[in-house]
């Protein structure tokens, strides 16, 4: 049996990079495999169950409310167990057991997709929902802070290029204070909370905050010559209390930050939108989080967002294709659709057009 494999194409996390708003994803070319016995799915279960990232879970919990309304099916089970816990959960196998779609706030790695192959996962269609952009939030509490993200990674950072005496090597972090890196910053202890690495929104973080940053700082590849060590040491984040992990909910981050007015908390734009009372997000090089922004890409911080649908359950599990189909309708991703309320910045609407046929037909796509 022979299996052949295309290398994954990346998809920036930025919303002008190639837009297949929707796709399936062959990830092996297994014949025998391809025809997975349906009877192995169409076990018991009549209820569509989806996994994945805490950034689109409000997007997709919203789709399942709507569907479940219908009458004609059952809710979803939406569960929030991060991008990273969802497609392991996605890509387990196919049956009963597994979950029919995921969540995902960043593009399957070929990592992810090769362990869908091999448990004969072969045939999941890829949905571009639309646009996010990552919040550095704090309390309205306190006065707004311009940010960077050069300035993110020396707070970050778990080694830092050193000064005076230490010049000419890399040192573990300084900075205690946000003005240690900055004097016009305040002057108060640094401490971030934010996802842990199972998260979409950690990884999005450390390719777009710490990675993006620590570039900025030629410094660093002075000191660090070889391109994969310092890309490990750019994406390491320090351990020693100024960055929190906090775990998959973000609506703890949202309310940590209401009890500690002078940290910052990573999540996605939705749910800086729901807490506008109480919240604000910092500029980013000087360019404020807003749909516009993200939209046009002026924002450093802004990401595609995914569901990934697991084609063997489709027309097995009851209401797969019709989830689809209201997932992709302009009542729910329009310009005036329910998710813009949720958060949700769309994608234009050729694209969203291109989505709802290729998504509802489950139409292939090898990568």
């Amino acid at each position: 049996m022979t299996i052949r494999m295309q290398a994954i194409a990346r998809s920036p996390a930025r919303p002008h990079g190639p837009s297949v708003a929707a796709a399936a994803v062959v990830v092996a070319g297994l014949a025998a495999a391809a025809a997975v016995p349906t009877a192995a799915v169409a076990q018991t279960r009549d209820q569509i169950r989806i996994v994945g990232s805490s950034t689109v879970f409000p997007f997709t919990t919203a789709v399942a409310e709507a569907f479940g309304r219908s009458g004609r099916y059952k809710t979803p089970v939406v569960e929030s167990t991060g991008t990273g816990g969802g497609l392991k959960l996605f890509c387990a196998g196919v049956g009963p057991a597994h979950p029919d779609i995921a969540d995902a706030s960043r593009r399957i790695r070929k990592s992810e997709a090769d362990q869908c192959a091999a448990n004969g996962v072969t045939a999941v269609t890829e949905l571009k929902i639309g646009y996010d952009g990552i919040a550095l939030a704090s309390s309205k509490r306190t006065a707004p802070a311009p940010l960077s993200t050069a300035i993110l990674w020396r707070a970050l950072a778990k080694e830092v290029p050193g000064t005076g005496a230490a010049a000419g090597r890399m040192v573990a972090n300084p900075y205690r204070l946000w003005s240690d890196i900055d004097p016009s910053l305040p002057k108060a202890p640094i401490e971030v909370l934010g996802p842990p690495p199972t998260s979409g929104t950690r990884d999005t973080f450390n390719e777009l905050v710490m990675l993006e940053g620590c570039r900025k700082l030629p410094d660093v590849a002075a000191l660090i010559a070889d391109e994969t060590a310092r890309e490990r040491a750019c994406m390491t984040i320090r351990e020693d209390g100024a960055y929190v992990e906090v775990g998959e909910n973000d609506n703890l981050i949202v309310q940590k930050l209401g009890a500690n007015p002078g940290a910052f908390g990573v999540f996605g734009y939705s749910y800086l939108d729901q807490n506008r009372d109480s919240l604000q997000a910092a500029r980013m090089d000087g360019v404020e989080l807003t749909p516009e922004t993200v939209a046009a890409g002026r924002y450093e911080l802004s990401r595609p967002l995914y569901i990934y649908v697991k084609n063997a359950h489709a027309g097995v599990i009851p209401g797969i294709r019709d989830f689809i189909r209201e997932y992709t309708s302009e009542r729910a991703l329009g310009d005036d659709g329910y998710l813009l309320d949720k958060g949700l910045i769309p994608e234009p609407t050729a694209l969203r057009e291109a989505a709802r046929v290729e998504a509802v037909n489950l139409t292939p796509f090898q990568f």
